[in-house]
């Protein structure tokens, strides 16, 4: 009898803490740059760069974009993770975002819309953002949709975590 619930015991002890390890959401928090040898830039202005913080109800961003010229833009967002419009201005650009976070995978999906003046007046660009982790937890996935005056652009975007 002490044998059989020694092992009992035992697989508890290491089923257990497996099955936690498991279950808990990918943390993507933390500094990320972009691994530019994974990912094919082929826009005007990309995302180089962002610094994530979960809150327990929001995601802290600061989003490093950079153009051609190696310049880089970058600003600072505050998004409820409820699914709520969250608004902001960026260099004079309006921006109105949403995003939710999977409750099985950590994942997040991020949907924004920045208002700009083009050479035809004022124009939206529509961004479609999903970020999750690869199986290692070591890089982080960008996959994305952009759409502006009626043309449609998708990629995805690799990024190594800044130790």
């Amino acid at each position: 009898m002490k044998t059989r619930s020694f092992f009992s015991l035992l697989i508890l002890l290491v089923f257990l803490p497996s099955v936690c390890a498991i279950a808990q959401k990918a943390d993507i928090s933390g500094e990320w740059k972009m691994n530019r040898q994974k990912s094919t830039v082929n826009e005007q202005l990309f995302l180089s760069g962002i610094t994530i913080l979960f809150r327990s109800d929001s995601l802290i961003t600061t989003r490093h974009y950079e153009n051609g010229n190696g310049e880089e833009y970058p600003f600072d967002e505050n998004i409820s993770l409820d699914g709520k419009e969250c608004k902001i201005t960026i260099f004079d650009m309006p921006r109105t975002s949403t995003a939710t976070r999977s409750a099985t995978d950590g994942s997040v999906k991020i949907s924004s819309a920045t208002t700009f003046s083009g050479g035809n007046g004022q124009e939206d660009m529509v961004a479609k953002e999903n970020w999750k982790l690869d199986s290692t937890g070591k890089i982080l996935i960008l996959e994305f949709i952009n759409t502006m005056s009626g043309n449609e652009v998708k990629g995805t975007y690799y990024y190594d975590k800044v130790k």
